[in-house]
């Protein structure tokens, strides 16, 4: 029986546990990326761990989320993980050297090698054949001492792709489609592997959106083959002798199969406020648009500018939208400044943002009230683009471009012909604005701001867990609802005392001060919880208000993984029914805790309350015990190296 291509990479990285779905594997970690959201905690934790230089082939540390300086908390971050990453054997990418993923696509990925990163789009990765997976700035800080990473042997589902896109269909309605079909809950436990006739028109920048938005279905990872488009993507950047073939073997199998025709695809939108609210732009209809913003690490390629900027060559924007651009990296502003199209551009009246995540985590860029915001990005959450009554919806640079010259949302199959874009032969390489970091034993001072505070740390587990349930949300509960994240929270993200004040305020404006106010206790959910970006901050404010466990239908991979780092324990209701017998202000008792959690059946907690006992699943590996009863990965770590 053949090997897909996500086992044959796994297998080549297994460190312990064996290929079967379900079980825990550990892997050896190749490369890793962080950025400045939560890449300051993430070296915080490594310098915790205390070992003084990275482990990994190659590790990376951007600055491309908080960027708007408004005050000087950025910069001190900023400086605190130039300085960090020198002393460590980081190589730093500067601020406007561009947005993570799209530089580390462009400059350091490497096809069948293993990426790790403190995003939750790492698994753009996946568009150049390399197995990239997004998790906690924890994991991620074990992974550069040379750790390995553990998570569940994922299944691996099979999208064969047929056929060819049309004319003004592009990758963005691939995954909008996959989105449709699967669902935002549909990919956990799972890799997305791409495969079949379409992928071979397909570019890499293509896939790379494809790969990007995985992160969406909730899925581990996904990833393409690396074939020869692969390979001369990797020599226009200079780097052909980065390239390996890799496919599946021929006879490999797979868990799951879907198929997409890409001769039917039509332009796709996603609507408020769900990535898999997806439905045909023709069907929803003309609406008003107030504001287009095309960028992110999504779709912020080369290709994907020179499309918005053919379109609006000779154009104007309309007089009611406010068009926004921001390209991908230095690279791609460098090319499109060069050729001309970046001037075309601006004469249409398109306003330039910086290489940069920007408007799509809030960073800048709000729009109006009641909005209608049109957005080549990965996710549309309530409240995400910092106007919680702006009605956001997810569609290619192709549907924005042509919605802001006409001001409504609007079928581009309508507006003539397709503009024509050929991947270059050579892309403008020069790394000037990534540092290598300083030489194995040369001392560095590093730089900590005022605002960089100790970040929490969790007890061992005692054997009487009780509190309140302090809360009681439902489903689809995202991270930005936990721990919400915009410009004016961004800042503190080296500041966990202070950003716990705002945990899960979207939901309830009252929970922090309920939190403190009773010592802690228990958060109640219901499916999904969790999902959307890879902040561990979503765990650690939590902790930091005396949080003791999570109960909920079910969870997001990475923040249940992040939850288990913290120590908190993450609880699933056995009957989903039972989420209906807890209030919040229940009163709730865990006896006999670390007997229970060491047993491996289900736990029972008592609803003290309401006088009830309720079974829930805590399902964790043999490692994850020993980490929730140390109180948390860090001092898990700490005992063991001990």
């Amino acid at each position: 029986m053949g090997l897909n291509l996500a086992q044959k990479i796994i297998k080549e990285h297994l460190v312990t546990g064996e290929m079967v779905s379900g079980s825990e594997i550990s892997i050896k970690i190749d490369q890793t990326l962080t950025q400045d959201s939560t890449g300051t905690m993430a070296y915080l934790q490594f310098e915790a761990i205390g070992i003084p230089r990275v482990k990994t082939k190659k590790s990376v540390a951007y600055i491309d989320h908080n960027t708007i300086q408004a005050g000087f908390e950025n910069a001190d971050d900023h400086k605190y993980i130039q300085t960090v990453a020198s002393k460590h054997g980081v190589y730093f990418s500067r601020p406007g050297n561009g947005i993570c993923h799209q530089v580390q696509l462009e400059r350091f990925g490497v096809p069948g090698m293993t990426l790790l990163g403190s995003d939750s789009h790492t698994p753009t990765g996946g568009g150049i054949g390399m197995l990239a997976i997004g998790a906690g700035g924890l994991d991620v800080a074990v992974a550069m001492g040379g750790g390995p990473y553990y998570l569940t042997m994922p299944k691996v589902c099979k999208v064969n792709l047929k056929g060819k896109l049309k004319p003004w269909s592009s990758a963005k309605d691939i995954i909008l489609e996959v989105l449709r079909v699967m669902s935002v809950k549909g990919g956990v436990g799972k890799i997305i592997e791409y495969a079949g006739e379409g992928i071979k028109s397909l570019t890499v920048p293509e896939r790379a959106t494809i790969t990007n938005m995985g992160a969406e279905l909730g899925a581990t990872t996904s990833i393409f083959p690396s074939d020869e488009l692969t390979k001369e993507f990797l020599k226009a950047q200079g780097r052909e002798s980065d390239w390996v073939e890799l496919q599946p073997d021929a006879d490999a199998t797979y868990d799951e199969e879907i198929e997409i025709n890409l001769d039917l695809l039509e332009p796709l939108a996603a609507k408020p406020h769900s990535p898999d609210n997806v439905e045909k732009v023709k069907d929803i209809g003309k609406i008003k648009v107030d504001q287009v913003a095309i960028g992110s690490c999504t779709n912020s390629s080369f290709m994907d500018m020179m499309k918005v900027a053919k379109i609006l060559k000779g154009k104007t924007v309309h007089p009611d939208v406010s068009l926004v651009i921001a390209p991908g990296s230095k690279q791609v502003f460098t090319m499109i400044a060069e050729n001309g199209a970046l001037a075309d551009m601006v004469a249409a009246g398109a306003r330039i943002l910086e290489s940069a995540c920007g408007p799509c985590i809030g960073m800048g860029q709000s729009p109006k009230t009641d909005a209608v915001s049109l957005r080549t990005f990965n996710r549309n959450f309530e409240g995400r683009s910092g106007t919680k009554s702006a009605k956001v919806y997810l569609l290619s640079p192709e549907v924005a471009v042509v919605s802001a010259i006409t001001g409504v949302l609007t079928d581009p199959r309508e507006y003539g012909e397709a503009p024509q874009v050929e991947m270059p032969s050579e892309f403008v390489t020069q790394d000037n604005m990534v540092l290598d970091p300083a030489p194995e034993g040369v001392d560095v001072e590093v730089v900590r701001g005022p605002n960089i505070k100790p970040f929490p740390l969790n007890k061992a587990l005692t054997e009487k867990l009780e509190g309140k349930a302090l809360i009681k949300v439902g489903d689809n509960i995202t991270t930005d609802h936990i721990m919400p994240s915009n410009a004016k929270l961004l800042p503190f993200r080296s500041n966990v005392p202070y950003l716990a004040e705002y945990c899960l305020t979207p939901c309830d404006a009252d929970f922090p001060k309920r939190a403190k106010e009773n010592g802690g206790g228990f958060i109640i959910g219901g499916s999904n919880y969790g999902q959307g970006s890879s902040r561990e901050h979503a765990a650690l404010a939590p902790l930091q208000l005396g949080v003791k466990g999570v109960i909920v239908k079910s969870f997001a991979r990475i923040h249940m993984a992040n939850l288990i780092n913290s120590g908190i324990i993450p609880m699933t209701f056995v009957n989903e029914e039972d989420y209906d017998q807890i209030d919040m202000g229940d009163e709730i008792v865990i006896e006999d805790a670390t007997k229970q959690i060491k047993s491996r059946s289900n736990v029972i907690i008592k609803n003290v309350t309401k006088n009830k006992e309720i079974p829930v699943s805590v399902t964790l590996s043999d490692r994850q015990v020993e980490i929730i009863l140390a109180g948390g990965l860090l001092n898990y770590t700490r005992k063991q190296s001990q």
